[in-house]
């Protein structure tokens, strides 16, 4: 892969997710990315596994590796001035800060965007938060389940209004791991912006702003007819036969988007085994067909129900019309289209233990970015602050002493 990030040093100041995956991001793409984290618990995502928040499986903390893949740990006091004069320095020698402190603490901590510049004025300095840099809610902290997920009307939109329960995410990490694409994008974006007029900018996201984005085109609809989007009801009908989930006899779903029903009523028909309904006068054309939709929608799950998903995969395979089967994540992981493009990539963590992890979604030159390992808590601590700083051994020992860094 074409490590297009390479040259670039990144200095985060974050923990969790949202942000963290961002520059994990740009590490497999080629970016040096400085982890700071806490000088005695280290991110606050590895505290999950040691309380039993989060189970490791097979040993490897996932989620831990999913947002700090390629990076490079240094434990650091920030509330000492050693510790600070440290990121400082840091800061110096860096293209990118990152962080997703809230306002307020960036203020007590000092790392907020003047006194960062201070010490380096072209410096691109990137904020991932809740809520935004502005308004009441701006010093609130959040999760992706609230201001993603909940908060921007993802939930409202997908859950049913004839039920009494709100859909939840699908899974953790999810509208954090989608702003994260959005935060490397960003960061990108300004450093692009930087080596074309030599100007430095900010670059501000947050999971509300990201939430709204997902929700973009509907919210656009809902706001032109002034009606809520809800989510479809139990028995809301539908007007396209050929835009809807399927079972299988043995249990399975198969989702058919075919758009212009017009179009694939003929092939549809004969690929079900059910010829006989392309002549029918109710299914004639696309006006017949949304008309008597109910009545094909019925004919259509009586056809699916004969046969079992693997059937169905033969049968579909050279169909022109736009289906997929729904799968699970297990299933997604050896899908063959994503194992033949390294959509997901085997790892090691540093204690040997293997494990998987979707990569990148974005590539470069045709190949799958490189897979890298999340670091151990401090692990380059003593080589950064040699390599970077220039410190010597003596320096860092008296920082150890200082209970400055580990």
């Amino acid at each position: 892969m074409t490590d297009v990030m390479q040259g670039v040093r990144i200095l985060e100041v974050a923990e969790h997710t949202f942000v963290p995956a961002a520059s994990a991001l740009l590490a497999e793409w080629g970016a040096e990315v400085v982890k700071i984290e806490h000088v005695e618990r280290g991110d606050a995502m590895r505290g999950l596994a040691s309380s039993g928040t989060v189970s490791l499986g097979g040993g490897a903390h996932v989620l831990l590796e999913h947002s700090n893949r390629g990076k490079q740990s240094l434990g650091l006091d920030l509330t000492s001035e050693a510790g600070l004069d440290i990121l400082y320095r840091l800061a110096e020698a860096s293209d990118v800060f990152l962080t997703n402190k809230l306002p307020s603490v960036r203020q007590k901590l000092r790392i907020d965007l003047d006194e960062i510049r201070a010490h380096n004025s072209d410096i691109i300095y990137v904020c991932g938060g809740g809520q935004g840099e502005k308004g009441p809610d701006r010093n609130k902290g959040s999760y992706d389940s609230l201001a993603y997920w909940s908060r921007s009307s993802v939930a409202a939109a997908l859950s049913p209004p004839d039920d009494d329960q709100v859909v939840g995410p699908p899974g953790p990490a999810f509208g954090d791991s989608i702003g994260a694409m959005t935060i490397a994008g960003g960061i990108m974006g300004a450093l692009f912006h930087r080596e074309r007029t030599g100007q430095a900018t900010t670059v501000d996201v947050s999971l509300l702003g990201v939430g709204m984005w997902s929700m973009g085109a509907t919210i656009a609809m809902s706001l032109q007819h002034q009606t809520p989007w809800r989510g479809r009801p139990k028995d809301m009908p539908i007007r396209n036969p050929l835009s809807n989930i399927y079972r299988t006899k043995d249990g399975r779903f198969i989702f058919l988007t075919c758009l212009q029903a017009g179009k694939y009523w003929a092939e549809t028909c004969a690929v079900v085994g059910r010829p006989e309904l392309a002549e029918d006068e109710r299914f004639a054309d696309a006006a017949a067909i949304t008309e008597n939709a109910a009545a094909g929608v019925e004919l259509l799950a009586e056809a699916f129900a004969e046969r079992t998903l693997a059937e169905w995969r033969e049968a579909l395979e050279h169909f022109s019309g736009q289906w997929a089967v729904v799968q699970d994540t297990l299933e997604v992981a050896v899908d063959p289209q994503a194992v033949a493009n390294g959509y997901v990539q085997h790892y090691e963590s540093a204690e040997g233990h293997p494990f998987t992890l979707v990569s990148p979604p974005v590539q470069y030159g045709g190949q799958p970015a490189t897979p890298l390992r999340a670091p151990e808590f401090n692990e380059h601590g003593d080589e950064v602050l040699q390599r970077i700083l220039g410190l010597d051994y003596d320096q860092i020992i008296e920082l150890k002493l200082q209970n400055v860094i580990p």
